[in-house]
């Protein structure tokens, strides 16, 4: 029975291959003898066209009618496995060749049936409007085919033996990254206009972190705009390393010691112990500091209070006073404060979302939660009072319209706050041990605990990390006898925490594993404060010393020294922020009614700024001081003319 099959298919296999050699003779034959060869020869024609995409060369696929006689001559004396080897060569691979063939026939004949229809309405259109000129209409004809034309041309591209649609192929690229990207431009035309897609380049550019709010037609070519930001993200990394860019120093007035620091992307603010508030925007660093205006009860008080707390972000500025004031301005306007209210007691802590609208403040035991409802009027959302005095407050990002939800440690208690629950949920709790830090993520806690007496034996002081979603411990790290002074969770890469010590060193931690990752010795009066991304860690101390570390080698790779303790650490791709606040507010001698109050700039606090940008070294970034052309007056405020290397010497050749 087998056999008998076996034989059958051989006779069908024949058939078909004799079948094959009568429509290639026809082919080859003259066209005036058969007059159905048009169809033929434009189909053969149109297969060696298309097999362009696929690499071939279109001068081999040109055959003289002589030898295309004189081949199927050939064939017919020939054995079956050389007419085979034959269709092998001339590229009939598979059965689905000729399925691909047949279609793309089907498709010409529709695109010539639709042509017509286009043509004979549009000559309908032009009896019935006689007042349009004949050139305009055929115009519109010729770019009506030419659209067509394109939209059939892009719409299969070729992989391998089969043929896909335009979108299809475009999600199987996405999953490719540069490197391959531009090695299969490299395989054919139709290859390399998907390749070059922009909306692949600008979802890659995204992807990457840069143009988050950008849309797609906002670039030309964004395979051109990702190429120009990993070239400029190279040249800050390098000036970041090697200390190259400008460095400012943001002053106010003579005679006032600074009290606090805040700085959010590119608005920086400061408190004074004469009550003022300013606020600056680093994008113009040498523009005049926004005025913030006190409220009316602190501002008629004499002696002014001091400023005990600020906080800023995009949106907002708040500060609080010494007399239980807190103020809350908007960063765009200015001016009048937005909200007001008085507290029972001093402020211990402020803060503000750094994502939305809210705003907490703690005075002794007691706290409060303010935000914007819907029209953007601020609210009082929930009032609680702890059994202790709260110490530190962090308000949880990433909230959106949850609401604020707010972390509080009182003691040797961490409490969780949230305005949809009536009482504080206590998140941690060990008799004896008190918290020294803390700081919040979007889903976890982290906290400094102090152990002392009977727990010494727990190899020393932790950091305990807890989820938000379930409440409970998710790890434990470090194991030092000095007490954590500072923790950044927030800004760290994820699973990393890195915290400052009272032990002089600085450590980051796995929270998957538990295990230290760089633990960097550098500050001989303790860490105040610390953060880190990818590659680098930058770390302040007590001395008064901000140093830049790698994180991979765990090297230092500068540092810059000042007076005063680094209270603030702040940086971002491309800037960073660090303020020196002295820890005595009234200085013996630095009164502001003293005459000569240059004298006492050592007592006041600086606060400054580094620029690593590309256009960090241009005319404009240049300090004043080093800017003189030596015709303003040389006057009591350090205005000094350097010989070299920034002067601008009157009359000079431009070029120098």
């Amino acid at each position: 029975m087998a056999e008998e099959e076996l034989a059958a298919f051989r006779e069908s296999w024949k058939e078909e291959l004799t079948s094959k050699n009568d429509e290639e003779r026809l082919v080859c034959a003259p066209s005036s003898d058969v007059p159905s060869q048009s169809g033929q020869g434009d189909l053969r024609k149109r297969y060696f066209e298309d097999s362009k995409y696929l690499n071939t060369a279109d001068s081999t696929s040109k055959l003289t009618e002589r030898e295309c006689t004189d081949d199927a001559s050939d064939t017919e004396d020939q054995p079956e496995y050389v007419s085979i080897a034959r269709s092998l060569l001339d590229g009939r691979t598979s059965p689905l060749l000729d399925r691909i063939q047949e279609e793309r026939t089907r498709r010409k004949r529709q695109y010539q049936n639709t042509t017509n229809a286009c043509s004979k309405s549009l000559q309908q259109k032009q009896k019935q409007q006689q007042q349009q000129p004949q050139r305009k209409v055929k115009k519109e004809e010729e770019l009506l085919d030419q659209l067509i034309q394109d939209l059939n041309e892009v719409n299969d591209i070729p992989f391998f033996d089969i043929e896909l649609p335009y979108e299809l192929a475009l999600k199987i690229f996405r999953n490719l990254n540069c490197t391959e990207l531009g090695r299969c431009a490299q395989v054919s035309r139709a290859w390399r206009v998907l390749a070059e897609d922009g909306v692949l380049w600008f979802k890659m550019c995204r992807g990457e972190g840069y143009h988050q709010e950008a849309s797609v037609s906002d670039s030309p070519c964004w395979k051109s705009t990702l190429r120009d930001c990993r070239n400029s993200a190279k040249t800050v990394r390098s000036n970041w390393k090697n200390r190259v860019g400008s460095i400012s120093q943001l002053q106010f007035e003579l005679g006032k010691v600074l009290c606090d620091v805040s700085s959010c992307d590119s608005f920086v603010l400061a408190g004074y112990t004469s009550g003022d508030v300013r606020l600056w925007d680093t994008l113009h660093w040498d523009s005049t500091a926004s005025f913030l205006k006190i409220n009316s009860l602190s501002a008629n008080s004499v002696p002014r209070p001091q400023v005990s707390h600020v906080q800023v972000n995009s949106s907002v500025a708040a500060a609080a006073y010494e007399d239980g004031c807190v103020d809350l301005w908007s960063t765009e306007t200015g001016g009048e404060p937005l909200l007001h209210y008085q507290s029972p007691e001093r402020p211990q802590a402020l803060a503000l979302g750094p994502d939305s609208p809210s705003l907490g403040s703690a005075a002794g035991p007691h706290v409060r939660l303010d935000s914007t409802d819907d029209r953007g009027y601020w609210r009082t959302l929930c009032r609680a009072q702890l059994p202790k005095t709260v110490e530190s407050l962090v308000l949880v990002p990433g909230r959106g319209q949850q609401g604020p939800l707010a972390a509080l440690s009182a003691g040797d208690a961490v409490y969780l706050l949230d305005p949809r629950e009536e009482e504080p949920r206590t998140l941690h709790s060990v008799y004896g041990h008190p918290v020294t830090c803390l700081d919040a993520s979007d889903y976890q806690v982290a906290l400094g605990v102090k152990r002392t007496g009977w727990a010494m034996h727990d190899r020393g002081n932790k950091i305990h990390v807890y989820s938000l979603e379930t409440g409970k411990p998710v790890s434990s790290v470090g194991d030092s006898l000095g007490d954590f002074t500072c923790i950044n969770l927030r800004d760290s890469p994820p699973h990393l925490l890195v915290c400052g010590n009272k032990d002089r060193r600085v450590r980051v931690f796995d929270l998957r594993s538990g295990s230290s990752v760089a633990s960097l010795y550098g500050h001989h009066l303790g860490v105040t404060s610390v953060q880190i991304d990818d590659w680098k860690i930058v770390s302040g101390g007590g001395e008064g010393l901000v140093c830049v570390w790698e994180m991979r080698m765990g090297s230092k790779l500068w540092e810059m020294h000042n007076r005063h303790p680094v209270r603030h650490v702040n940086f971002n791709s491309s800037t960073l922020v660090t303020a020196n606040i002295p820890d005595d507010k009234s200085p013996r001698g630095a009164c502001i009614t003293d005459d000569d109050l240059t004298a006492h700039r050592r007592h006041r606090g600086v606060i400054c700024h580094y620029d690593f940008s590309e256009d960090a070294l241009s005319q404009d970034h240049i300090l004043p001081i080093c800017r003189s052309d030596y015709i303003e007056s040389s006057g009591y405020n350090y205005n000094i003319g350097l010989t070299v290397p920034y002067d601008r010497l009157p009359g000079a050749h431009p070029s120098l």
